[in-house]
């Protein structure tokens, strides 16, 4: 049951990465990309509970990254999670257009 548990992680994870390339095509400056950052983002992600400081603080940080996650394979599939607009959205971010 811990593996079902941790590939969730791994797959909201990835939905959340997916979902910041849409999210803002914001300077890269910051951090450079990283999306195992975006693990914090996985329960929100999946089940639409409210993100927490760290997740909406390491979407921000990885904000410059967002369409170069979408462009990729491994991540890109995950935008279309229902719960990863609202994530990105209650965090105050806005998605890009890539």
């Amino acid at each position: 049951m811990a593996v079902r548990k941790d590939m969730a992680v791994v797959v909201a994870a990835m939905m959340v990465l997916a979902l910041l390339a849409l999210a803002s095509t914001a300077s890269a400056a910051a951090a450079p990309c990283n999306a195992g950052l975006l693990a914090a983002c996985a329960s929100p992600v999946m089940t639409g509970s409210k993100p927490s400081a760290a997740c909406c603080s390491n979407l921000r940080a990885q904000q410059g990254c967002f369409c170069q996650f979408a462009k990729n394979p491994i991540y890109g599939r995950y935008i279309q999670s229902p719960y990863t607009r609202q994530t990105v959205s209650t965090c105050g971010i806005a998605l890009p257009h890539c």
